[in-house]
């Protein structure tokens, strides 16, 4: 069964990388902001690249953060790239201003204490040994990383009843969050896209996994 993905079309850039990617590993990908497209996908993908609040706008102004939340509400599945990862967190703050993300997950996206900014260049993460994403890849794989911010503190507390997210780490002057996969929803700091083999065998794993 071919798997069909959205990629959501709400003025990010970076999209066409994307939809190349997800085609190269056999899913049929669709870029578009189209309500009915989004919601009746396999899969829905979320890029996202510079700021917070401009990807916020462009969300919100397509709708993006109801169809995230029907998506999910669903239990259909959702992956933020990037931006696209940090907007699912309940603000963003860059140059003392706030914004209000999707609140999907509580948690502050914020700037990184770093002696070097951007965060850019390859990195190795500390991913979970149940991890889906990163099945079958070694613990010295590298990811791609073009960022100045990220959440530094996970801050979902575990519940009776619910399954625990997935957090995966990497470190940049300080820890931060490079990936989360909670259930439907699943998300990355780094560029998949731009991570050649590595990331392709992980963007294999999710669509694998929602098939």
């Amino acid at each position: 069964m071919v798997v069909k993905l959205v990629v959501l079309d709400y003025g990010s850039g970076n999209l066409r990388s994307a939809e190349r990617a997800l085609a190269r590993v056999g899913a049929e990908v669709t870029v578009t902001a189209d309500h009915d497209a989004a919601m009746n996908a396999d899969g829905l993908v979320v890029p996202g690249v510079g700021a917070f609040a401009a990807c916020m706008a462009g969300l919100t102004a397509v709708h993006g953060d109801r169809l995230i939340a029907r998506r999910l509400a669903g239990g259909r599945p959702v992956l933020g790239i990037c931006v696209g990862m940090q907007i699912l967190f309940e603000e963003g703050v860059e140059h003392g201003v706030r914004t209000q993300g999707c609140g999907e997950w509580p948690g502050t996206v914020e700037r990184l204490d770093a002696p070097v900014l951007p965060h850019m260049g390859w990195n190795t993460l500390n991913a979970p040994e149940e991890s889906v994403l990163f099945a079958g890849l070694s613990a010295d794989t590298r990811f791609y990383f073009v960022h100045s911010y990220g959440v530094r503190k996970w801050e979902l507390a575990a519940g009776p009843g619910f399954t625990d997210p997935l957090v995966t780490w990497s470190e940049h002057g300080v820890p931060f969050v490079a990936a989360v996969e909670n259930g439907p929803l699943m998300a990355t700091q780094f560029h998949p896209e731009k991570s050649g083999d590595a990331g392709a065998a992980l963007l294999e794993n999710w669509v694998r996994a929602i098939t």
